[in-house]
């Protein structure tokens, strides 16, 4: 079986589309069969202006062929993500003439990749499996202005509906995406594996968790300063200028925040913190996986948070399973699905209203700042486990679709 993987990012790049789609790649060549092939057509490292990894432009080792596609200098404007995409697809659509394929899998957070796939998938004629890791055309009425959305909405939309129709299974990272889906798409075949935990973060778990609560130390009380860590993207999605400032002034002496990152919305929270004249929070650079898994060792509270828009009650963060494994105290500004997840599979953590900074503040008293291992969790979550079952059934896939086009071959022409 020879199966083409196209997700934009991919290791040693720092995402969640990166680390989801690096592990999954892993685990199907653990489950094809001998003598098959897996070619990535993905990109170097771009995720952040400011973080620069060395990679391969191709890589092959053990049946696995890596094509990582160069791209002009962008940032994260929409032209400039587009100018991104464009030289991408020209790339892909170049790496695939001449060849053929048994299956394409597609990884997508942005629409354009999942219409990649469709496409080249239907030049193929071969089965197509798409993972969908966030609903565009649901996101840009809320992140967009009303006037620009007003123009856009429609174009996606025809372009959602095109891509989705065309995949023989649609895996969502969320269950919270599937009633999106279900009302729209009720003829696609639907699956729901979620992101996981990786092997990185397990030795860094306490091994036993530590007592809390006790009459002398009641919950949140604790001598020096708190430091509270966010690492990851800083954009108009996670909506950190419009949280962490103010919280930062409510619980100076207290908190020391540490913000390890960037992206587009990383100048608003500058001047935001500017305004506010609070001076306990740190911005940093992003960093390597390694030195992350160390700096979240180090810290007394995981913080994250999510803009309060209607389309990200849908989410489930790919954070809250690093997190989660890590034993800290979890600090979450959700909705809607997050918010449920976290109070069914996470404990000592503390959520609050997204942007409601007196909510924050009562939810980071709740918190007992201690470290609490959470062995079910792990168990349950284990990125290898989720990925080794997406491939088992991309693959089931792949033959269910040869069975029904031998016996009928007219159905996938």
């Amino acid at each position: 079986m020879k199966v083409l993987v196209l997700s934009f990012y991919f290791q040693p790049d720092l995402s969640a589309g990166s680390f989801r789609n690096t592990a999954f790649v892993e685990s199907l060549s653990r489950v094809l069969s001998a003598g098959s092939e897996i070619e990535v057509v993905t990109t170097l490292p771009n995720r952040y202006s400011d973080f620069k990894a060395e990679a391969p432009e191709e890589e092959v080792r053990q049946g696995v062929t890596i094509k990582r596609v160069k791209l002009p200098a962008h940032k994260s404007g929409m032209v400039d993500q587009s100018r991104a995409f464009l030289a991408y697809a020209q790339a892909v659509k170049r790496f695939v003439k001449g060849r053929e394929y048994d299956a394409v899998y597609v990884s997508s957070s942005r629409l354009m990749t999942a219409a990649l796939g469709a496409y080249v998938a239907r030049k193929f004629s071969v089965p197509l499996y798409m993972d969908i890791r966030d609903i565009f055309v649901d996101t840009i009425k809320d992140v967009l202005p009303r006037k620009l959305t007003w123009l856009m909405k429609p174009l996606f939309g025809a372009i959602e509906r095109w891509t989705i129709t065309r995949a023989d299974r649609l895996n969502v990272v969320s269950a919270g995406f599937l009633p999106y889906f279900e009302a729209r798409y009720p003829g696609v075949p639907k699956v729901v594996f979620t992101n996981g935990i990786d092997d990185e973060f397990l030795p860094a778990a306490p091994s036993v968790s530590a007592a809390c609560g006790a009459e002398e130390e009641p919950k949140g009380a604790r001598t020096g300063v708190i430091e509270v860590v966010y690492a990851g993207n800083m954009g108009e999605g996670q909506g950190l200028h419009h949280i962490v400032p103010h919280l930062a002034k409510k619980l100076e002496g207290r908190v020391m925040f540490r913000l390890i990152g960037g992206g587009g919305r990383l100048q608003q929270l500058e001047d935001a913190i500017a305004k506010v004249g609070c001076t306990n929070v740190l911005l940093e650079p992003p960093v390597a996986r390694k030195e992350l898994i160390e700096v979240y060792r180090k810290a007394d509270v995981l913080f994250l948070h999510l803009n309060d828009y209607d389309a990200f009650r849908k989410v489930l963060p790919s954070k809250l399973f690093e997190y989660g494994a890590l034993g800290k105290p979890i600090w979450a500004g959700v909705a809607g699905y997050a918010e449920t997840f976290i109070k069914e599979n996470l404990d000592n953590a503390a959520v609050f209203a997204p942007c409601d900074y007196e909510g924050g503040v009562h939810a980071f008293d709740a918190l007992c700042i201690e470290d609490q291992s959470r062995p079910e969790f792990v168990n349950r979550f284990s990125r290898a486990a989720i990925m080794d079952g997406m491939a088992e059934d991309l693959v089931a896939l792949v033959k269910s679709c040869g069975a029904e086009a031998d016996s009928n071959p007219l159905k996938r022409s």
